[in-house]
């Protein structure tokens, strides 16, 4: 397998002057993660960039026991009255696993999946009090977008109240040409399903869906913070004998023979062109 190309981007939107999200991006660990940081100004960012610290010094450890981690050093700096009380951050990451990847996240920060088919899927669920609502019927999946209360979210690390966080994970096989986009809710708050659908079926390359997500969530207000990472599926490389061998005309059930026959007339050929021309 080659390795992995990703595309990380964040930017502090058009109302805010600080940036409480932030992002990891370790190819050589096989390692991406957004996180969102809450408790305002020289508060979310530390947050943020505790748990950045905790999973890049720790990336060899599996991914939830890495995030319990960051929620308990989140919680201890607070105490060491660092940043400050009442802090603290969302996380999604992903893990890639060789022909499979792993994802877990704390909030209401997400992953995608993309295919060359166009399709678009949600791979995560918000630990948010409007997915709440949804699972219990109270709302309908059309109302959750735009409901007053969206941003309300269910845990974080830092949660003061509780000990441990509940950290979701799935993993899945890679498909074929399939992108992973981690994104924190300053994209989501902004672009809806169907057009972050249209964005990235328009985008040839990780980096150019990564800067054309960003721009359209300015563009429709950038009311928040806003990080994008788009992670490309492992291509496997062709070995390149079989794909010399798929152009080799069949004249016999043995593909030694055909090759020897096809090789001999391909020397002929060179030989006949070599005599005339010279």
């Amino acid at each position: 397998m080659q390795g992995l190309e990703s595309s990380s981007l964040t930017n502090p939107g058009r109302k805010r002057s600080n940036n409480e999200d932030c992002f990891l991006s370790l190819p050589s660990h096989d390692l991406w993660m957004v996180a969102d940081g809450m408790g305002g100004h020289e508060a979310g960012e530390v947050a943020s960039d505790i748990v950045r610290t905790t999973l890049r010094e720790d990336s060899g450890d599996s991914l939830p026991a890495t995030i319990q981690r960051a929620h308990k050093q989140v919680l201890s700096a607070a105490d060491n009255g660092i940043g400050a009380e009442g802090m603290g951050s969302t996380v999604v990451a992903l893990k890639n696993l060789g022909d499979r990847f792993e994802i877990a996240w704390v909030g209401d920060s997400r992953a995608y999946s993309f295919l060359p088919s166009g399709e678009l899927e949600q791979l995560t669920t918000d630990h948010s009090y409007v997915q709440m609502l949804l699972e219990s019927g109270a709302i309908e999946p059309a109302e959750a977008h735009s409901h007053p209360d969206k941003n309300i979210i269910t845990q974080c690390l830092g949660s003061q109240e509780l000990e441990e966080v509940k950290v979701d994970t799935l993993t899945q096989p890679w498909q074929d040409g399939q992108w992973i986009i981690l994104c924190s809710d300053g994209l989501t708050d902004e672009l809806e399903f169907n057009e972050m659908s249209r964005i990235l079926q328009q985008c040839q390359d990780v980096e150019s869906a990564t800067k054309e997500l960003v721009r359209a969530a300015l563009q429709a207000g950038g009311r928040d913070n806003v990080t994008v990472q788009v992670i490309a599926a492992p291509t496997a490389a062709r070995p390149l004998l079989p794909t010399l061998s798929q152009w080799i005309p069949v004249f016999t059930h043995s593909r030694k023979v055909d090759a020897a026959i096809y090789a001999s007339a391909v020397l002929l050929l060179v030989a006949l062109l070599y005599w005339i021309f010279n």
